[in-house]
């Protein structure tokens, strides 16, 4: 029987320049870390795998990245039923907001009652977000260069680690994690 499928989402591969990571090296790290039917999508780190315990071989992975490219590389894991359900709880799809200011960031945890109290909601005004269990749902219509909302500051304040994909991004991983 084979296992579900979970996509690995790295943060800060590729990006700029930095921290270089070929896809083609993290899918081997995912093999020899136990991991099947490994699909990679665009440069910055993103990993559709089947396993039989996902975090173990997400751990094993960011292990391996810090071994051999000398890298510390946050993944947060999610199955495709949580793809699912970030895509059908997107508070700003029922507001009719255009699709391409639209952003999720995928926490590893979820943070308590005190320190969500502690976001700001005026930050960054007009950009907006809304914390619904592990997905930081964001709408940037200044765009996710220009806005005030970023992870460091959302890791700071939830005392957390996340990772963000623009709503496409988002919506291409479901496509290929269907069965």
């Amino acid at each position: 029987m084979s296992h579900p499928l979970s996509v690995a989402l790295l943060r800060g591969i590729n990006v700029g320049g930095k921290n270089i990571l070929p896809m083609k090296s993290l899918a081997e790290l995912f093999r020899q870390s136990g991991a099947e039917d490994i699909k990679t999508y665009i440069q910055s780190g993103n990993v559709v795998f089947r396993a039989a315990h996902p975090d173990k071989v997400a751990a094993k992975v960011r292990a391996q990245i810090g071994e051999q490219f000398s890298l510390k590389v946050p993944v947060v894991i999610r199955s495709a039923a949580e793809i699912t359900t970030t895509i059908t709880t997107n508070p700003y799809l029922q507001s009719g907001i255009d699709p391409s200011w639209l952003h999720v960031m995928f926490l590893a945890g979820v943070p308590s009652a005190g320190q969500i109290a502690k976001l700001d909601p005026t930050r960054s005004a007009p950009d907006e977000f809304a914390l619904i269990g592990r997905d930081l749902y964001l709408h940037l219509p200044n765009g996710a260069a220009k806005t005030r909302l970023t992870a460091t500051w959302f890791d700071s304040t939830l005392k957390t680690t996340g990772t963000q994909r623009n709503w496409r991004t988002v919506l291409t991983l479901s496509d290929m994690m269907a069965v």
